[in-house]
């Protein structure tokens, strides 16, 4: 069984239906923890450390072969507690970030100023010292929005921040929620999304694991 860890109920649809399209057979459970996000958010990732990994312990003491971590802001904390609990804790923009370091230059766009370090240190540690040259937007009044549940208002938002995107070899979408969103722009510069790379990395360890 995968257990997924989110900080929004809005990832659940989502990931049930590219569970749905892309691996069926897949035993998936959600866990929502809006707290952590709030809590991480004001006081810094690690102060959820201790969270985190209590959460974590519970789930694996109930079966879960693997776990996916939906959120950028907490995934670094997360994948930490993978050796301890012995099995695969994944962060779901780890792929993602992969995708993109093999380019130059990398433009991440978020709508969360706390996803923006981990995001840009996650890449850099992918590229394993290639060159790259990273810049970063935070899409102002886009969380606004989606803390509202103005779904609609928030991808149309991100994707008016991707648009203004030129000089880029690629685009990254640093939160999962922002997925939609590279569906609607105009841009020609490629743009990743964590989602769907994410849950094929998190059902390739749960099938390793059986």
């Amino acid at each position: 069984m995968l257990v997924l860890l989110h900080t929004s109920a809005v990832h659940v649809p989502v990931f049930d239906g590219l569970r749905d399209g892309d691996h069926p057979s897949l035993a998936m459970r959600h866990l929502v923890h809006e707290e952590l996000l709030a809590r991480a958010v004001r006081e810094g990732p690690e102060a959820v450390a201790g969270d985190v990994a209590a959460v974590l312990a519970e789930v694996v003491a109930d079966g879960a072969r693997a776990v996916l971590c939906t959120c950028s802001t907490i995934a670094d904390v997360a994948e930490a507690c993978g050796p301890a609990l012995g099995v695969p804790v994944l962060r779901v923009d780890r792929p993602m970030a992969a995708a993109a370091a093999r380019h130059r230059r990398i433009v991440v766009i978020a709508a969360l100023q706390s996803t923006l370090a981990p995001t840009t240190a996650l890449i850099r540690d992918e590229a394993a010292g290639r060159e790259t040259e990273l810049r970063t937007v935070v899409v102002e009044g886009a969380w606004e929005r989606f803390e509202a549940g103005d779904q609609d208002g928030y991808l149309a938002a991100v994707a008016a921040a991707v648009d203004e995107v030129g000089d880029a070899d690629v685009v990254v979408l640093a939160q999962a929620s922002m997925a939609g969103a590279a569906e609607r722009t105009r841009s020609r510069v490629p743009v990743l999304a964590s989602p769907r790379p994410g849950l094929r990395a998190a059902a390739a360890a749960v099938a390793a694991s059986s």
